[in-house]
Formats: C-alpha cells, structure tokens, sequence
C-alpha cells in the first residue's frame, strides 16, 4: 500500500500522541514502510482540529495502561485515539475516519478501517477531482470528504466481558494487565493466547475444587477473590472510554 500511495504522489505518516522515542521504536519494530513521528503534546493533531479536517477524542485516563507496561509511557496531555486522514496537496480533504471509543470496540484498541478501503476511498475523491473541465479549479470546486461512519473493518472486537476476563488472566488473577505493544516479552498475540490457556485453566481449577473440596471453604475463598479483583476491573471500566453518539 505505501508504494501505491508514493506511485500516486502521495506519502503515509503514523503520528502517535507517545514521544519521539517510542515512535521510532515502533517503526524499527514494526517495519511498517513510513515514518512515525511522536505528537505528546498534540501540536499535530491540534491543529489538524482547528483547520477542520479532523477532530479526534483524547483519553486523559491512562494509569491502568501505564501499569501494564514494560515501559513508562508519556502522555502529558492524554492519548488521542485513532483517526485517519488523508489530504490533497492543496488541502482538500480526500478522506477521513476517527474511532469512536466504546465497550463495542474495547475503549478503541481495536476495529480499524483496512487500508484497501481508505485507498479505494481516496481514488474515488482523486478521480472526482480531476473530471472538472478547468484542472486548475477541480480540487476547490469538490467538497472535503465526509467522515467515514461505516468503513470495512480489519477486525471484530472481542467482547467486552471477554476483553476484561482476558486482562484479568494476563495479570494472573492478581491485577489485570493490558497487552502493550512495545513491551518487552511475548507480542501482543502470544499474550492474548496465553492469556486464554490461563482463564480456560483457572475456570477448570475452581470447578475441580468445588468438586473435591469442602463446598463451603471453596466458595469462601472464591468470595475473597472477587472482592479482590472487583475494584481493579471497575478501574478497567472507569479508564477505557466509553462515548455514546446518536
């Protein structure tokens, strides 16, 4: 996808609300074909929001997330979530999407429109622009590109009681854990299947429990264990967004 966008004139840049130092991790690791450059005080993303091409949501809640990292995290003014936007060299907006935060989509960790989609979206605003009679004119007489409220989807997002179970698991049992992507260890992926072995493993032990040990002790420590972990998952609810829009 990027050698299509470059063939076409154009350039891909990843702007994350992290430091620099981070962003360039990510590029090293990831080797994702474009540069990343870290917005932490969002200067970019600001004034993409005041120009009018792009408002994305901002996440002031963040200490969960500083906590199940490897790393120490920097977001003085919050995490932005995702959005994607794409311009014209004269500043018409070709397309643009920002993700909503919610229970549906994990508080925005997942559910991304798929680069064929915002390509083929971004041809469709190039070509309009260009069917004009006056060349020199096309690109102001075509209006900016809505934003797009039902792009195609890379994935579908793990329900929401799951999403937490499986955090819960990644902590094991003790203090839920996010599944960060730079961090040292396992990937993400590794993490999630782990995590799942672990849940499947830990349901299998208290069935065997309130099978072979006395119904009463069992059921005890049960209760002691979700008096545990209830206020931690309520912190999980309280930082991970949740924005209704009509």
């Amino acid at each position: 996808m990027p050698d299509q966008i470059r063939a076409a004139g154009g350039e891909i840049f990843a702007i994350t609300s992290e430091p620099q130092t981070l962003a360039s991790r990510a590029q090293q690791q990831w080797e994702f074909g474009f540069d990343a450059i870290g917005d932490p005080h969002h200067e970019i993303s600001g004034h993409c929001r005041d120009r009018g091409w792009l408002e994305l949501f901002v996440n002031e809640k963040f200490d969960f997330l500083d906590q199940s990292a490897d790393w120490e995290p920097q977001h003085p003014k919050g995490y932005f979530q995702p959005g994607v936007l794409a311009l014209s060299a004269s500043g018409r907006v070709l397309y643009r999407w920002r993700g909503i935060p919610s229970r549906r989509n994990n508080g925005g960790a997942t559910e991304r429109p798929t680069a064929e989609h915002v390509w083929s979206k971004v041809r469709d605003a190039l070509n309009a622009s260009t069917t004009g009679s006056d060349p020199s004119r096309a690109d102001r007489d075509v209006a900016d590109a809505r934003l797009d409220d039902h792009p195609q989807l890379d994935a579908r997002a793990v329900p929401w009681p799951l999403f937490v179970a499986l955090m819960v698991a990644n902590g094991w049992f003790v203090w839920p854990r996010g599944f960060p992507h730079l961090a040292h260890g396992p990937s993400p992926n590794r993490r999630v299947l782990f995590s799942m072995l672990r849940l499947v493993l830990f349901t299998a032990a208290w069935c065997w429990a309130f099978a072979a040990l006395p119904t009463l002790w069992v059921a005890a420590a049960l209760a002691a264990w979700v008096g545990w972990i209830t206020p931690r998952i309520r912190v999980i609810h309280d930082e991970f967004q949740h924005i209704e829009i009509a």
